[in-house]
């Protein structure tokens, strides 16, 4: 763009619509909102929040369930100029207190049962509190009814902040990841060419709207192509099966994948409208993939992405979407795999840090100088924490967490590896394998295995099957049969919670 020409995502978003009258989202209760709507509600909103007081550059904290006005806040806030703050809807108080403290926003919204406890937390940073319930209505969208729908969208430049985005602060403090106007505008566009998303998609969004992926990736590649979307309050199986018929893309987490394969409604006949479905924010068991395929005779597409850096990776539309892998990096972003210690570039094929860069890659994490200059190499490249490596024929494999490998007897013990031996087991549902404190050893290795419920499976069934099959500094020290496995809201397996709850397990040795 010239450096004249008004980088900020609403107006990338929405200039030179060719006809607002086209569908942009319908909702159960039979709501049908043009494109037009949308552009005239955050109008409305966007007039509210300057009359709170925001100003470019301000934040706007949100801990809204899930709503067609929660999209367009967000929408407003960015075209206010101003920065949108997405909060978890299972964030307690004592969390909020955290991230309303450090982001210090102009304006918090929250459900109205909420409002009280937030009331007290704001007042903290003097911020303005306005409600929004699961209905869509609230003080917000009251105020947001008498104002009018004309506003001059703020002019932003591409490297003034849309959006912070809170990591989920597994180990130590939660950071804001800063995300720029350009980051989600160049990653989108990125994402609507990749995908081949046209005007004539429909968009299941069964996602929440508080983090990268329900909002970033499915809300705004829609927006950008001049699709819709058909927008659910949760992920229902039934109704997702049934929308089949008339939608084309759905955009999940393997969680989504994994129960709707337990519906005998899904079937290839069910799935025939369908062009395309994609996977992400945690990794699709290759048995997974694989029985998506033989049941509905399409191959998931599986992408790579974080927080921090929208979407690195994406398996091919045209072309072998392999089990277990991520793809190759998208155009523009650049992947490579490096030595964890030295920062070494290794050979394909050898596993180390995946690091990335790109226009993708966020603009560092609020208010932590430091940490920012941590997480970056001198060229520019940003340390993911994620481990893996890339192929002979250039696709990612993610292998876990840097924070997840175990250093057992002063051996790197990668735990998907193990995992992956596991769960290809009879009866095995999926596997966590974790390090947890042990005299002799450092770490022992431990894997806590899920079954299916008729399976006759222990700790000795386990340890059998692998034996012969891993080293044996990597062989379980000790194995745990439970009946689900810890997950965060995106389906994230929480091995944190396992460290923790299995952190004594050695400690005789």
């Amino acid at each position: 763009m010239n450096a004249t020409a008004n980088a900020n995502l609403f107006s990338r978003l929405f200039d030179g619509i060719d006809d607002p009258t086209r569908l942009a989202i319908e909702t159960l209760d039979g709501q049908h909102i043009s494109y037009g709507d949308l552009i005239g509600r955050a109008g409305q909103m966007a007039n509210v929040l300057v009359g709170r007081g925001v100003k470019p550059g301000d934040r706007v904290a949100a801990q809204t369930e899930k709503s067609v006005s929660g999209l367009v806040l967000y929408l407003a806030t960015v075209r206010a100029g101003a920065i949108y703050l997405p909060l978890n809807t299972a964030y307690t108080l004592n969390e909020l207190d955290y991230f309303i403290g450090d982001a210090e926003p102009k304006v918090v919204v929250c459900d109205p049962l909420k409002a009280a406890g937030i009331s007290t937390i704001a007042a903290k940073v003097k911020a303005k509190v306005e409600t929004l319930g699961a209905d869509g209505r609230g003080s917000l969208t009251e105020a947001a009814d008498q104002a009018g729908k004309e506003f001059a969208t703020i002019i932003r430049g591409n490297d003034d902040l849309a959006a912070i985005l809170y990591t989920s602060g597994t180990t130590g403090r939660s950071k804001g990841a800063m995300l720029s106007h350009d980051n989600l505008a160049a990653n989108s566009l990125t994402l609507v060419d990749y995908w081949r998303f046209t005007d004539k998609d429909v968009l299941i969004h069964a996602l929440p709207i508080y983090h990268t992926h329900g909002l970033f990736v499915a809300s705004n590649v829609t927006l950008f192509a001049r699709a819709s979307m058909i927008f659910l309050p949760k992920f229902d199986p039934d109704l997702i099966i049934r929308l089949m018929a008339r939608a084309t893309v759905l955009m999940g987490v393997p969680t989504f994948y994994t129960r709707l394969l337990q519906n005998p409604a899904l079937n290839r006949e069910s799935a025939s409208h369908m062009r395309l479905f994609v996977s992400g924010s945690a990794p699709l068991l290759a048995d997974t993939h694989r029985e998506w395929t033989e049941r509905t005779g399409h191959d998931v597409l599986e992408r790579y992405g974080m927080t921090e850096t929208n979407m690195n990776t994406s398996n091919p539309y045209d072309g072998e979407r392999v089990a277990g892998a991520v793809g190759h990096a998208l155009p523009g972003v650049t992947v490579r795999v490096t030595d964890p210690e030295t920062g070494k570039v290794l050979a394909p094929e050898t596993i180390g840090m995946i690091e990335v860069k790109g226009s993708n890659v966020f603009k560092g994490y609020w208010r932590m100088p430091e940490k920012t200059k941590s997480e970056f190499r001198d060229d520019g490249f940003f340390i993911t924490g994620d481990l893996g490596k890339i192929d002979d024929n250039g696709y990612v494999h993610i292998l876990g967490r840097g924070k997840d490998l175990v250093i057992s007897g002063g051996f790197n013990v990668y735990p998907k590896e193990i995992e992956s031996e596991i769960d290809a087991m009879p009866g095995v549902i999926e596997s966590a394998v974790i390090g947890v404190p042990h005299a002799d050893f450092g770490e022992g290795v431990t894997a806590v295995v899920v079954c299916h419920p008729t399976a006759k499976i222990d700790e000795g069934t386990i340890l059998k099957g692998l034996d012969g099959r891993l080293a044996k500094f990597k062989m379980p020290k000790r194995v745990f049969v439970v009946g689900e496995l810890p997950r965060n809201t995106m389906g994230k397996v929480q091995k944190n919670i396992l460290r923790d709850k299995y952190k004594d397990i050695y400690a005789k040795g």
